[in-house]
């Protein structure tokens, strides 16, 4: 497998075979026909498959949601997409209410077949209204299945198995995630939800990872090994359910825990990981786990403000040897100036 393709064209590649599978696939959201395309992820399927199952909306989402769920009622497999995870607060009870309840509510007869795609994260001046992560919201609602996958393998196999799914699944991309590159095969394949990745085998201690902090943990596991510290990075990939027993197997290998989260810290999901490590397996810990994470404040739009807000691989690597009881080193570089809104040279945007 050595075709490299960008993580935006890995999810139009799956949501493209899941619609020529299946004519049930339905796409609609707020610019989905837009030139933009959503970061690319939905160019060219209108014209594929046509006005009646690419549609654009009107910007109410909580009635798009509703939409969504009568869909998925009737028997069609709706994916629609929030482009901000901070619009689709206006649709909590659609979400939590009704999608995340139905099965439950009727014993198990009906289901909700809606993938709702939420994006994340940071850059351009996004400020406390379009850039917050909130995932641990969507895990704390039992129903819902939340994956946050951080690659383009990982994004085209997570989609198809969202879409083939039979209940709600909460579909989290971070903006800063839709450039990059990796090798994603031509053929439909699917990604289990609720599995966690080995990204880097290390033996001194386990970085659990969300999201876009794989990237930056991956960079510092790698600053870390010139130091001689052998970190093994664990993407999480599914929220909810939370593949822990790969966290504790890496654990019980490493003895010491660091959870590098793209949210709050404060009631966030690097302390639910802390917990069920603790629960389960503090006899393997060496030392106590710690969290990173974004201060307990809302997002700032200042770059100014922003460049000190965000965490990234030199925090990491201070972290690690804090914990490993390490100097720290030249070889650590603060490039906070580097790449405030653009984080790698891949990167495409468009906005």
């Amino acid at each position: 497998m050595d075709r490299q393709i960008t993580y935006s064209q890995a999810i139009n590649e799956g949501l493209m075979q899941c619609m020529e599978s299946d004519p049930r696939v339905c796409l609609f959201g707020l610019g989905v026909p837009d030139p933009k395309g959503i970061f690319g992820t939905t160019l060219g399927l209108q014209e594929k498959f046509g006005e009646r199952r690419v549609m654009d909306i009107p910007c109410s989402e909580n009635a798009l949601t509703g939409v969504a769920i009568g869909f998925a009622l009737t028997g069609m497999r709706p994916v629609m997409t929030h482009q901000r995870v901070d619009f689709s607060l206006l649709a909590l009870e659609q979400i939590v209410n009704q999608a995340a309840n139905w099965h439950y509510m009727f014993g198990g007869k009906m289901n909700v077949p809606i993938v709702i795609r939420m994006l994340v994260g940071r850059g351009w001046g996004q400020g406390p209204q379009h850039s917050q992560n909130l995932h641990s919201w969507f895990a704390h609602i039992p129903g819902l299945k939340v994956v946050m996958p951080a690659t383009p393998y990982d994004a085209k196999g997570l989609l198809i198995s969202s879409i083939r799914d039979d209940n709600p699944v909460i579909f989290i991309e971070h903006r800063w995630l839709h450039g990059i590159s990796g090798q994603v095969p031509e053929n439909t394949f699917t990604v289990p939800i609720g599995s966690c990745r080995i990204a880097k085998q290390g033996n001194d201690i386990t970085i659990v990872c969300t999201s876009y902090m794989l990237l930056e943990s991956l960079r510092a596991a790698n600053i870390l090994a010139e130091l001689g510290i052998s970190a093994e990075v664990v993407d999480v990939r599914s929220v909810h359910p939370l593949d822990i027993q790969t966290i504790l197997n890496s654990v019980a290998k490493t003895g010491r825990l660091l959870v590098a989260d793209t949210a709050w810290i404060t009631g966030g999901f690097g302390g639910e990981v802390v917990a069920q490590v603790a629960e389960k397996a503090i006899q393997n810990l060496k030392c106590a786990p710690r969290r990173i994470g974004l201060p307990d404040c809302p997002t700032p739009t200042s770059p100014a403000l922003a460049r000190h807000y965000y965490p990234l691989a030199v925090d990491i690597c201070h972290v690690v040897c804090n914990v490993m009881k390490r100097a720290y080193s030249p070889v650590i570089i603060d490039d906070r100036n580097s790449h405030l809104d653009i984080p790698d040279s891949e990167f495409k945007g468009p906005f």
